[in-house]
């Protein structure tokens, strides 16, 4: 488990995390979102200890992260941009990570290298940004990681490429139990891998629930009356947002689909549909609701 304790980061007068609390389960995929500069290349750094939090504490496993090498040879971070020498190759790269990591795979190492379309003996500063990515997940998934933190890791992968690496996390998820967490501004491919999120806003976390509960608390709804009626019907509801149309109303409700479509439908309606919030969508209205509003912004 990761247990994220009060966390506070500063980089001079800039507080890049505020107090953070939530804890990361074992055998997780957890998504890291929100706005840019809220905090989370910060968070993965602090939790992978490169960066030394100001106030609080980072625990795996019990253990304190940061200069703490038996927290660390449990993990492994690939970061927005992956660093390599200029020389670098996947091979050589790979024979340096035999010598540092206890638990490298390498029958898993040649089946990661046979199943990426990548030429392991390039030079991988010379490499498109997607095949940077990819030369830097098969060395991390074969140093066998019991927690994987990835910064942007869709960024630059064509879509075929998008969902291997999908289906290879997932893999490494339910037979190992590994825990995952990304950090991504590809809200569409995070829905399709995260059982958890965690929305950031300036260093501080608006949101932590599990995927499926945090799209099913909030819902769009579209009402119509074939009568007059007048908008303080809707007061007894958490509305987040509210837009009419003639006799048409859109709302995004925040509550239990069970609680209130029955209130609803005591109104009479003519028309009334009720359905989920996408991950994109959730992440806007509850970016809104911190102040996060594009009104705001343009």
């Amino acid at each position: 488990m990761i247990e994220i304790k009060n966390v506070t980061k500063m980089f001079g007068e800039l507080k890049a995390l505020d107090s953070l609390n939530f804890n990361v389960s074992d055998g997780s995929v957890f998504g890291l979102v929100g706005s840019n500069g809220a905090g989370k290349s910060t968070l993965l750094r602090v939790i992978n200890g490169v960066f030394e939090p100001d106030a609080g504490e980072v625990l795996i496993e019990g253990e304190n992260s940061f200069e703490n090498p038996s927290a660390k040879e449990k993990c492994y971070f690939i970061p927005d941009f992956p660093y390599f020498y200029n020389s670098s190759t996947i091979q050589n790269t790979a024979y340096l990570y035999r010598k540092l990591y206890p638990d490298w795979d390498e029958e898993y190492f040649n089946k990661l290298c046979a199943t990426f379309p990548i030429n392991t003996k390039s030079n991988i500063i010379n490499m498109s940004k997607g095949m940077q990515r990819q030369a830097a997940l098969i060395l991390a998934l074969s140093t066998r990681p019991k927690y994987l933190f990835l910064d942007e890791i869709f960024d630059g992968l064509d879509p075929v490429v998008r969902q291997l690496v999908k289906r290879i996390i997932i893999t490494n998820v339910t037979d190992r139990n590994m825990t995952v967490m990304i950090a991504s501004h590809n809200l569409r491919e995070l829905e399709d891998i995260c059982d958890h999120i965690g929305l950031l806003h300036k260093g501080g976390v608006v949101e932590e629930k599990e995927l499926d509960k945090l799209k099913l608390g909030i819902h769009r709804v579209q009402i119509a009356f074939n009568r007059p009626i007048d908008e303080s019907v809707f007061e007894g509801f958490d509305v987040i947002n509210k837009s009419r149309q003639g006799s048409l109303f859109s709302l995004t409700i925040r509550g239990e689909y069970e609680e209130f479509m029955p209130r609803l439908e005591a109104l009479e309606p003519a028309f009334l549909e009720a359905l989920p919030l996408t991950l994109e969508e959730v992440f806007i209205n509850e970016m809104e609701g911190a102040g996060y509003d594009i009104n705001n912004l343009v």
